[in-house]
């Protein structure tokens, strides 16, 4: 007996977990919790069409395992005229509509419609399949709603080979009239062409998997997609101190006495303070090519973060491996785009790890007046590596402390926590910062916080407090001699009158 298609069996456990329940419609409140039970959350009504390549280098086995794939997200979707509304276009050298926005109003009779639908096995024409959804799938006679910032209008694409015809400009119309483009590629697909086709950013709408057996995984990033919930509450933010709930977003506030920053997630005390902040970057071999772009990334986030401008905040970039070598001085940029840019055009050197060497030369060099380093500001060194150094760091990392910088230490993957605690300044725990993964750095960018305020010299405040002293000390004193004053002259006053008594 030959086992059923693991689609069939799918459609059969969601028959199954529904086949005894009355067909009544609760009411708004008690489906939500319905769907809250189930694992699902409320979505944002949208119009969605997925675009599904059935081209002769699919086999069946593997488009299958597409329907599945599709039929696990709308599962995950909330499903109704006035709620998310699906279509499917199946498409190869010719396009077919196999299901309209308008067609099916429940999750069963989509996952219905899915299990019917058959590869077309010819070429691989994926511009005009987009031209055809934007034309009829996402049309009002295909059941598509009147465009308006209340509906979302999203298309995805899967997709495993390099397309016949041009998809650049026509993802780009398709773009230009509100449809979010989501590209997945699998197995031998054109990187170049999911570029092309997906909206910005990239990062959140591209997607790649190594085989058809494996798209599954993805599900779950969609579901969480097309999820609205209240981010504040759910603590899916990176508001520094309040979080303030928008339908199907957020905003970040700052408590009474802080400013919130032009990452607009920030705050600061300091706001006004200015501040010298020179970033010393492990350029080795052990970082890898691709791990050093994240690493550019991670600074420009950071400097996202940062009140730069002339009067400001000054950042200065350094680089080291075996050697040292300054990218950019303090005040070279002084805006956030040239500083940004500069970042970004970094070569990576790829030696060795010599952060001992790096610290000597942040101590006597980067926050030297001539090289731009301003007299009477704070100073702050970040310092990343993602490796044991090679020299000694103990004598270098105390000196530039005792310098009066203030370190920031950040490691990554086999970076050695001992030495970035020696690197740090006090208290460590709020200096030094650690990762396993590259890709988790932008978790470090949210947490490090850069906030110097002007403080007081301490030598002018104890001049203050002994002239005070002083102050109080001579005022008692003569306090002290008026009194004596005022009792010797009542002294006198009462033996002249007793002379004068004598007298008469």
């Amino acid at each position: 007996m030959t086992p059923a298609p693991p689609l069939v069996l799918l459609l059969l456990g969601l028959m199954g977990a529904h086949a005894t329940l009355p067909a009544v419609h609760a009411p708004m409140d008690l489906r939500n919790a319905a769907a809250m039970a189930a694992g699902l959350c409320a979505t944002r009504p949208t119009d969605l069409v997925f675009i599904v390549d059935s081209s002769r280098s699919v086999r069946p086995s593997e488009f299958e395992q597409v329907k599945v794939f599709l039929a696990k997200v709308i599962e995950g979707l909330d499903v109704g005229p006035n709620a998310t509304r699906v279509g499917v276009v199946n498409y190869a050298s010719s396009v077919k509509n196999e299901v309209s926005l308008k067609t099916h109003r429940t999750k069963a009779d989509l996952v219905k419609a899915v299990t019917k639908i058959e590869p077309l096995s010819t070429g691989t024409m994926t511009g005009l399949a987009i031209q055809f959804s934007l034309n009829v799938a996402f049309s009002e006679s295909k059941g598509a709603r009147v465009k308006s910032p209340d509906i979302s209008k999203v298309a995805i694409i899967v997709t495993d080979g390099r397309p016949q015809d041009n998809v650049k400009e026509v993802a780009q119309r398709a773009r230009d009239a509100g449809i979010e483009l989501f590209a997945i590629g699998v197995g031998r697909v054109d990187m170049n062409t999911l570029k092309q086709i997906a909206s910005e950013p990239l990062d959140d709408h591209v997607d790649y998997v190594e085989s058809y057996s494996v798209i599954e995984k993805l599900t779950k990033k969609f579901k969480e997609v097309f999820c609205v919930s209240d981010l504040c509450a759910t603590g899916d933010h990176d508001c520094e101190q309040v979080c303030i709930s928008t339908p199907g977003s957020f905003k970040c506030a700052c408590k009474d006495g802080f400013t919130l920053l032009d990452d607009g997630r920030s705050c600061s005390a300091c706001s006004g303070a200015a501040t010298d902040v020179v970033f010393l970057i492990d350029g080795s071999k052990s970082v890898r090519p691709e791990n050093f772009e994240l690493v550019k990334k991670w600074i420009n986030q950071i400097i996202d973060k940062l009140d730069v401008s002339d009067a400001k905040t000054h950042v200065g970039l350094v680089q080291y491996s075996s050697t040292v070598k300054q990218e950019f001085p303090l005040g070279r940029f002084n805006n956030k785009k040239d500083l940004k840019d500069a970042v970004k055009k970094m070569a990576y050197m790829e030696r060795g790890t010599m952060t001992g060497q790096a610290l000597r030369h942040l101590s006597e060099h980067s926050f030297n007046p001539s090289q731009g380093s301003r007299p009477g500001v704070g100073k702050v060194g970040i310092v990343f590596t993602d490796g044991r150094s090679q020299d000694h760091i103990g004598d270098a990392a105390k000196k530039a402390k005792e310098n009066g910088f203030k370190m920031y230490a950040v490691g990554v993957g086999n970076a050695v926590e001992d030495e970035l605690k020696e690197i740090a300044s006090e208290p460590t725990g709020e200096h030094y910062f650690y990762t396993a993964d590259f890709k988790t750095m932008t978790q470090i960018a949210k947490k490090l916080q850069i906030n110097i305020c002007q403080e007081e010299n301490p030598c002018e405040c104890d001049s203050l407090v002994k002239f005070q002293k002083k102050v109080e000390d001579a005022l008692q004193a003569l306090t002290k001699k008026h009194i004596l004053y005022l009792q010797e002259e009542d002294c006198v006053s009462k033996r002249i009158a007793a002379l004068e008594s004598k007298i008469v």
